[in-house]
């Protein structure tokens, strides 16, 4: 391990950030482009099931082990009647939807979607529409899916076949309202209280409910974070989470300022903190709010593709992201930023998860594939359940455009006591050199290297298709423990997972 730059970390037991919550694994499945027809349900495809669900995708869903998934969506459910997806299929209408001008046939609704959450072992996460919609719709939408029976909607529930209770737990109030591009675009004020009332109404329903508040859209919004004061300042109390989302992109092709990004998605969620922080301390709460990164991604690739879109069409091929391998760095960057935030970020959404901006893609009526950000979200979600340790570490730095002080190593760790195993995420983000790390490990007493797993690519632009995969893991990396001492030579711009298990 002759590697001319070194960088030290100290992992010590007792260093603890929090329990890494499961959902911050979780994802989104929005109707939009293929994501739902074409991508988790074709009918018409061979290896689809008797509900016309894709059998080759579920088992790419399991593969990533997604405990909660966000739907109907994103800036569709702000125009969304959730009773046109409910019911005899042969009865529900055909919708001009309008935030991506395109055919909704309603073909695929809430029961359906239920069904599928349950076949890929993931629990719901339902956004209400309170765009063009509020209230009562939320409401009773909510008797719909969890009211056990004896009243209108659950009973209309039962007529349609599901006789038990849904019971989701997770409920978004609305989508990016804070958008000018939203239907039903509101000001904080405006947003807040229609929040807070449509909290009280659906906690009345169901009191066991988790209810997520929208914050801004993204950090470029210019009433951010003023949006989450003004809407928290009204809902404080009778929310659980506020909402972040942010999408980055390449589109300078500067790889060092690209590989920074996840820099600006640690100052978001400090930001956040800190205004839930404030808005706590004014109203003299003794309630800490949890923030839910319910859209996170790359998105970039398909900008100019999707102008050329005709509307008014069904499922045509929209925000279809081919990525590459630095996209699947910057990806293991963000991963490891949730895992820095294990005590207040609790929900995070990968978005979205076939075919719109995903790590799943497929064919219409053919083969389905892994693209290169499959691999960091499947490692960190397998491998990423325990407690987060906060490393102590002591990295190389550079400057690019946008940042300064960029560590090359980016680093998280996960302690699972009752598997006994450590698990170290890491991302060399040097564009020439590998990186020896040296990590003190001896509060791990016992403890052996078991394996050292590597994504890694000489060409940054490669990519995954139906026929080659360009961009996959490798189970040879360079790493050596001896004496409560860990030395890893990580390769220039690659993801690491390496893991440590009690002999």
């Amino acid at each position: 391990m002759a590697d001319l730059l070194k960088a030290k970390m100290i992992v010590d037991k007792n260093y603890e950030i929090a329990k890494v919550d499961e959902r911050i694994y979780g994802s989104f499945i929005e109707h939009l482009g293929r994501a739902v027809y074409g991508g988790i349900y074709e009918p018409e495809h061979p290896d689809s099931d008797e509900q016309g669900f894709r059998t080759d995708v579920i088992d790419l869903v399991k593969e990533l082990n997604v405990p909660i998934i966000r739907y109907p969506g994103g800036n569709f459910v702000s125009g969304y009647n959730w009773e046109d997806g409910v019911g005899p299929k042969e009865e529900r209408p055909r919708r001009l939807e309008l935030a991506w001008r395109t055919i909704e046939t309603n073909e695929l609704g809430t029961n359906e979607f239920v069904d599928w959450a349950k076949k890929v072992n993931a629990e719901v996460m339902m956004a209400v529409n309170l765009g063009t919609r509020g209230i009562d719709a939320a409401r009773n939408l909510l008797e719909y899916t969890n009211h056990p029976g004896g009243t209108y909607w659950s009973d209309l529930r039962k007529s349609h076949g599901y006789e038990a209770p849904h019971n989701i737990k997770t409920w978004c109030l609305g989508n990016e309202m804070d958008g000018p591009w939203q239907i039903g675009h509101k000001t904080a004020h405006e947003y807040g209280r229609i929040a807070k009332e449509t909290a009280k109404a659906m906690k009345l329903v169901d009191p066991t409910i988790e209810l997520v508040a929208c914050g801004s859209s993204n950090t470029n919004m210019p009433t951010f974070p003023e949006y989450e004061a003004i809407t928290l300042d009204h809902a404080y109390e009778e929310v659980d989470y506020i909402s972040l989302h942010q999408y980055y992109g390449n589109h300078a092709n500067d790889p060092g300022n690209y590989l920074a990004k996840n820099m600006d998605m640690d100052h978001f969620i400090k930001t956040v903190i800190s205004t839930c922080d404030y808005i706590k301390a004014k109203h003299r709460s003794k309630k800490t709010l949890n923030l839910s990164f319910d859209e996170w991604n790359v998105w970039y690739h398909s900008n100019e593709e999707d102008k050329k879109i005709e509307p008014w069409t069904v499922a045509p091929p929209q925000l279809e992201d081919h990525y590459n391998f630095e996209d699947a760095l910057l990806v293991g960057s963000m991963l490891i930023t949730f895992l820095q935030h294990a005590d207040r970020v609790k929900m995070a959404c990968l978005a979205q998860l076939v075919n719109v901006i995903a790590p799943i893609m497929t064919e219409n009526t053919g083969r389905s594939w892994k693209q290169t950000i499959f691999y960091p979200y499947m490692h960190a979600s397998v491998y990423g359940r325990g407690i987060s340790i906060k490393p102590i570490l002591t990295s190389p730095k550079y400057d690019s455009k946008d940042y300064t002080d960029v560590p090359y190593i980016d680093s998280a760790v996960v302690y699972n006591e009752e598997k006994e195993e450590v698990t170290i995420f890491m991302v060399n983000k040097n564009l020439e050199e590998s990186i020896t790390v040296s990590s003190d490990v001896r509060s791990f007493e016992g403890y052996r290297l078991s394996e050292h797993i590597v994504l890694e690519n000489d060409d940054l632009k490669a990519v995954n298709t139906a026929s080659h995969q360009a961009v996959t893991p490798h189970g040879n990396g360079q790493s050596t423990l001896e004496e409560g001492m860990l030395e890893a030579s990580l390769p220039k711009t690659s993801w690491n997972v390496i893991r440590l298990n009690k002999s």
